[in-house]
């Protein structure tokens, strides 16, 4: 695979003035200023290959958005190597602003006052591309992403779900081999989410763009990525693949039933999180009960009439990551 982002060893750090309380505290501050360094990325090593869909996920302050002002040049490390499809995207960021492209949920770059295609046109301009080939993009775009009808219309007036959509079409107006996708679908309704990743799917299928995509949304990362690096404190403490991530990183499962009457379990590894009259929600530890093991107990114990056995919520894996206890 070819490699189309590598970080090596980056270090990042901020200086941040330091407010004293009190009266005193707040005069000799005046005076003599008091910094201290803030570490924003430590020792970061990260690599994306071309066409490949990478979740990108943190809590808030975890260093995401410090280490994606990195890979675009925006910022300069302090130390440490990066190349952007064969760039070094600090010192020739106008060249490398030519082959990436954005979207954000919370924030346009369409002329909220104008329609979509007037945007379009002066994107094109902005990024030097030939009228006929412009011509002929736009074309391409509005029959993916099936804006037609709102092309004429001033971008205030779109709902979200088009907002995105025309977004997501400008963004590749220049045919951008990169694109950054910071919370795409937030603020979405679960029918627009769906067809909002359909289309990036679509569109790295065809186009074999690579995909960064940060998002708190866990669907977002389920349906789109096969590969999750999760950041905390400014360092990596998951790179894997989301299906590990979802389905062996925590050997739990949880188990669902309905049952004839109260149920009642005494097996170690085997814990009721939720109990009704009817109903029973078990978590299982597998290092401590097999599960083929605990079924046939739970049908002895109780008449079963519904049984559903599912993984441990996504959410709640990278929630325990970002925690440090896993």
């Amino acid at each position: 695979m070819e490699e189309v982002i590598r970080l090596h060893n980056i270090n990042k750090s901020f200086r941040t003035a330091v407010r004293g309380t009190g009266l005193r505290a707040s005069v000799r501050s005046l005076v003599h200023r008091e910094t201290r360094s803030i570490h924003a990325v430590r020792d970061l090593d990260l690599s994306v290959d071309r066409g490949e869909v990478l979740a990108f996920i943190g809590p808030n302050g975890a260093g995401k958005s410090t280490t994606i002002k990195l890979i675009t040049g925006i910022l300069f490390p302090d130390s440490g190597d990066i190349t952007v499809l064969g760039l070094d995207p600090h010192r020739r960021r106008r060249e490398l602003a030519y082959r990436i492209g954005t979207v954000f949920g919370q924030k346009s770059q369409l002329w909220f006052h104008l329609p979509p295609l007037d945007s379009f046109h002066l994107l094109g301009n902005v990024y030097d591309v030939p009228p006929a080939t412009l011509r002929q993009r736009i074309e391409e775009l509005v029959e993916v992403f099936e804006i037609g009808d709102l092309l004429d219309q001033p971008v205030r007036k779109l709902s979200l779900g088009e907002r995105i959509r025309c977004e997501m079409a400008a963004s590749l107006i220049h045919h951008p081999e990169i694109l950054f996708l910071d919370e795409p679908t937030i603020g979405l309704d679960v029918v627009v989410k769906s067809r909002i990743r359909d289309l990036i799917r679509d569109m790295n299928r065809r186009h074999n763009v690579t995909i960064f995509l940060t998002s708190h949304d866990v669907g977002d990362i389920e349906k789109l990525c096969k590969r999750a690096v999760v950041i905390n404190h400014g360092q990596v403490v998951w790179n894997d693949t989301v299906k590990r991530l979802k389905y062996s990183l925590l050997n739990r499962r949880i188990i669902d039933v309905k049952t004839d009457g109260p149920l009642t379990i005494d097996q170690e590894g085997v814990r009721i999180l939720k109990q009704g009259e009817y109903t029973a929600k078990l978590e299982v530890d597998l290092d401590r009960a097999p599960i083929e093991e605990v079924v046939p107990r739970l049908f002895r114990n109780a008449g079963i009439q519904d049984i559903n056995i599912s993984n441990i919520p996504t959410e709640e894996i990278i929630s325990r990551i970002y925690e440090g206890s896993v």
